[in-house]
């Protein structure tokens, strides 16, 4: 059985569904590969075409990026295209360059669609192939969805790839789970390897639970924060998603606190942030341990052990970054000292993302 029908066969028995949705993903039709790889010769000439139509076609620079067999023809397209726009030079250098800053957006000459389209295409796709290669997901995702004409790639398979590798690193599972099919379907020499992670992450995006507040999904969002912060982005989307595990890992103990005193499993808003709303404002007082919860306007701090509230949680996080690291310690071995075994993962990270929402090391 291929991988083709391997995937085909999951699609129609709706295992590609998006979380939460109510359809399957339309099931495709495969057989119809129309995309292929340029040859070196066609994108070589592609490339002169467009620097002799600028009138910046320099015949030693050009011969010189393409002498070089060991570099994809991706990467000597844009190369030789990069020779007449010196922007183009600029961008592709800077995000290739490890040691760099991570791009902390997306060129706009890569959005303008006045740009000729074999140019902005393969400039955009070899951009986002470095981007994507420093997880710089976010950057490489917004520059292959501003191309509209993947025809015009050199390397159709790796402008699929590339954008699968991202929706699937930013959790857009139906994006990503189109683009893996396109790889599949529409690119009749996809690379082996391409074709083995794509099928890999396919079958992985299937295991994702529908519920926000599933452990595995809140690891991906504190995934997503640590990736975003080893890039130094500790700005306003980093803290949103940081707020966002906060919120869930409350919501989280919350219903399994419900379940343990037999109420049932119900969750607060389906998992997601009230409008406006920061973690920790719902209401109720509900306790993992109710006959030995502590009056809600104490702090505790070795008062007694294994003690969690809601309007604690909610007061920690208020306080969490005015307090001394001793004090911090201090409140997180007394509320997990004897906290039940399946809770004490949770509550340990939920003080772990209010440690990163400050700054503070883990």
């Amino acid at each position: 059985m291929t991988i083709r029908t391997l995937i085909a066969a999951a699609v129609a028995a709706g295992l590609a569904a998006p979380a939460g949705a109510a359809d399957p993903v339309k099931k495709p039709t495969f057989g119809f590969s129309t995309l292929k790889a340029a040859t070196p010769e066609a994108a070589k000439a592609k490339a002169e075409a467009w620097l002799k139509a600028a009138g910046k076609f320099d015949q030693a620079a050009f011969d010189k990026v393409w002498a070089d067999e060991s570099r994809t023809v991706l990467d000597r397209t844009a190369d030789a295209l990069a020779l007449g726009n010196a922007e183009a030079a600029a961008l592709l250098a800077l995000a290739r360059k490890a040691d760099a800053p991570a791009p902390a957006e997306t060129p706009a000459i890569l959005k303008d669609a006045k740009q000729d389209s074999f140019f902005r295409t393969n400039v955009a796709l070899a951009f986002a192939k470095a981007a994507a290669n420093r997880k710089v997901y976010e950057e490489a995702l917004e520059a292959l969805n501003a191309v509209t004409t993947p025809e015009a790639a050199v390397d159709p398979a790796a402008y699929y790839f590339f954008k699968a590798v991202a929706e699937h690193a930013t959790m857009r599972k139906e994006p990503a789970t189109g683009s893996i099919l396109r790889l599949l379907d529409d690119v009749a020499d996809a690379p082996d390897r391409y074709k083995m992670v794509a099928t890999l992450m396919f079958f992985e995006m299937q295991q994702w639970a529908a519920d926000p507040k599933d452990l595995s999904n809140i690891e991906r969002l504190m995934d997503n924060s640590g990736r975003r912060l080893e890039l130094a982005r500790g700005g306003e989307k980093t803290q949103d998603i940081q707020k966002k595990i906060v919120f869930r890992l409350e919501e989280l103990i919350k219903e399994l606190e419900q379940k343990n005193k037999g109420g049932g499993g119900g969750q607060a808003n389906g998992g997601n942030c009230p409008n406006g709303g920061q973690p920790g404002n719902q209401p109720g007082g509900n306790t993992v341990n109710p006959q030995q919860a502590a009056p809600d306007s104490q702090i505790m701090g070795g008062s007694g052990p294994g003690k969690v509230d809601e309007k604690q949680l909610k007061q920690f996080a208020e306080q969490w970054g005015g307090l001394p690291p001793e004090k911090r310690a201090k409140i997180v071995e007394d509320i997990t000292r004897d906290v039940p075994a399946k809770y004490k993962p949770m509550i340990e990270e939920y003080f772990k993302s209010l440690n990163r929402i400050h700054g503070f090391k883990n």
